[in-house]
């Protein structure tokens, strides 16, 4: 059994990386990590991962002469690439292991994650991609600062997006360094910094283009060890879905209830607030919003949804077939259950097991590399969004406003906030190290949801927005969501030791994202300043260079 003990522990750190997840998964990191023997195949292949990635860094490095060159990687990022790394954000370790093992438990109910996140690509397609494309240069706040009052609403917007930023970084870094203790059995800090040094390489030498090539590299691994284990699936029922199901059906102590609706989640409120904070919440990520402005033009803006949104409906097909197979494969298998009869690891170790079944430990060790790579590169995406905030969005265009900010100057200013960023989640990384940070990364989600997509949106669809709407709605939508997640179950009674939750729901968007848009429509219709009557009439310029791309290289300047 020894030899599953790395793959245990990876697994259940694993789990917390996808907000999403949170319900499917329940698990968190806590307490303290055991030492386990040594795991040469997957420690072989981090090594050949970070010498691979660090000089793709040092490549970059050489390209990057201006500062659209280091946010947006000059606008030169091809749209099968760029959908490719925009697909490797979501296509993550938590997801391949999280997502497999709901199906096995729950099966037809556990759909819903994967649902709820396709169900927001075609939104973004049609609605999202082109506009911020023609209005933006680097970061989304560009787009809703375009007729608005800048300096509060790039302040507001900023703070929403360091919020995601950091609350994201927090757990990313406490799976990374957890992974990398167990992979080399180095003390907890020392990993942390280990993975902080790695980032700060990535972001502030490499910059975009870097970060680009990091996720691009991590989802096509991730792809072929996922296409491998569903392949060797399907091998063994003859290529026949309806023989998958049916032996899921016959092993599975549900039986014919794991086919049908309600065995997981049966409270609607909560369903549809989970919907709505995968949905929605993936349209206010700056780090995913800011990938759009990597491409030429608002048509290979598009494409990247289409290579994005393709790549990652054949990713959960996968996923469905890994699940299903799973429960054949592992279920009744006494070699992955401890001597009471329990699953090692748990259900979000299945996977893995199953990794092991069809693939040995080569394939094992490959898989665990991978979902190092698979955190790496979301953190890699992660601080340069939040370096593009702080130097683009509040120094250069909140502080300085009215004053030239040089290439030099700026791009000086973002790799100092990368060093500042990597500092800061290297003491919340050891801060967190032994506490609950699932309901971090939840948060995180809700808060995009609930205050950067309603202020996005309505910035390019409502003439009406004010800056006095677009601020108060947005303060509104970041302190209810913050506000009910600590009192739902995630931190009232998970985190804090409460009997019973206040709030009774695990995700706060169904009240906090609704509370917005109200908020944000209710003062701005009352506002009658004359400032409002300009960013009213501002709309139909807007419009314009939305619609057809003209001027949209001097948005961000405008």
């Amino acid at each position: 059994m020894g030899k599953f003990k790395l793959s245990v522990l990876l697994s259940a750190l694993s789990i917390i990386f996808t907000p999403q997840l949170l319900l499917a998964a329940g698990g968190a990191i806590e307490g303290e990590v055991e030492k386990q023997p040594l795991n040469m195949h997957a420690i072989i292949m981090f090594f050949v991962f970070v010498l691979a990635t660090l000089g793709i860094t040092w490549w970059a490095a050489r390209k990057n002469k201006t500062k659209e060159d280091f946010y947006a990687a000059g606008g030169g990022i091809k749209p099968w690439q760029n959908g490719t790394a925009i697909a490797g954000d979501f296509m993550s370790a938590a997801t391949f292991l999280g997502i497999t093992g709901a199906l096995f438990a729950f099966g037809y109910d556990a759909t819903l994650l994967a649902v709820g996140v396709m169900a927001s690509w075609p939104v973004i397609l049609f609605l999202i991609a082109e506009r911020l494309r023609n209005l933006g240069s680097y970061t989304f706040v560009d787009v809703v600062s375009f007729r608005l009052d800048k300096k509060p609403i790039r302040t507001l917007s900023a703070i929403g997006s360091l919020s995601v930023v950091l609350f994201y970084l927090i757990a990313q870094m406490v799976g990374a360094g957890k992974l990398i203790q167990l992979l080399f059995g180095m003390e907890y800090v020392y990993a942390v910094i280990l993975v902080s040094f790695l980032m700060i390489m990535y972001v502030s030498f490499g910059g975009m283009l870097a970060t680009t090539w990091v996720q691009l590299i991590k989802a096509i691994l991730l792809l072929a060890g996922g296409t491998y284990i569903a392949f060797a699936v399907l091998t063994h029922f003859d290529f026949s879905l309806s023989a998958i199901f049916q032996s899921a059906i016959d092993t599975h102590p549900r039986g014919k209830a794991l086919m049908e609706p309600g065995v997981w989640m049966d409270n609607p409120v909560s369903i549809i607030s989970l919907g709505l904070t995968m949905m929605f919440g993936i349209m206010g990520l700056p780090h995913i919003l800011m990938r759009f402005f990597t491409v030429r033009n608002a048509k290979d803006a598009r494409k990247s949804v289409f290579y994005a949104t393709s790549i990652m409906g054949y990713f959960y097909i996968l996923i469905v077939i890994i699940g299903f197979g799973a429960i054949t494969f592992v279920m009744n298998n006494p070699a992955y259950h401890t001597p009471d009869g329990k699953l090692i690891g748990g259900g979000n170790m299945v996977a893995l097991h199953l990794t092991h079944i069809v693939g040995g430990d080569l394939v094992l060790g490959f898989m665990s590399a991978v979902a190092f790579a698979t955190i790496l590169a979301v953190v890699a995406g992660l601080t340069l969004a939040g370096a593009a905030t702080v130097a683009h969005d509040l120094y250069a265009k909140t502080f300085k406003d009215g004053q030239t900010v040089s290439n030099t100057e700026e791009i000086r200013v973002s790799r100092i906030s990368t060093f500042v960023l990597g500092a800061i989640s290297v003491v919340l990384g050891i801060a967190f190290e032994n506490q609950n940070i699932a309901f971090v990364a939840s948060l995180a989600m809700a808060i995009a949801a609930s205050v950067n997509f309603p202020i996005l949106i309505l910035a390019m669809y409502w003439k009406g927005l004010t800056t006095r709407g677009a601020v108060w709605g947005g303060v509104i939508g970041l302190v209810s969501s913050v506000v009910l997640m600590i009192l739902g179950p995630g931190v009232w009674v998970g985190v804090m030791g409460f009997d019973e939750a206040i709030f009774p729901h695990a995700y706060p968007t169904f009240y906090s994202m609704p509370l917005a848009f109200i908020m944000i429509w209710l003062f701005s219709v009352t506002d009658k300043s004359a400032r409002a009557e300009q960013e009213k009439a501002l709309f139909d310029v807007q419009l314009v260079r939305s619609e057809t791309g003209i001027g949209a290289s001097g948005a961000a300047e405008h």
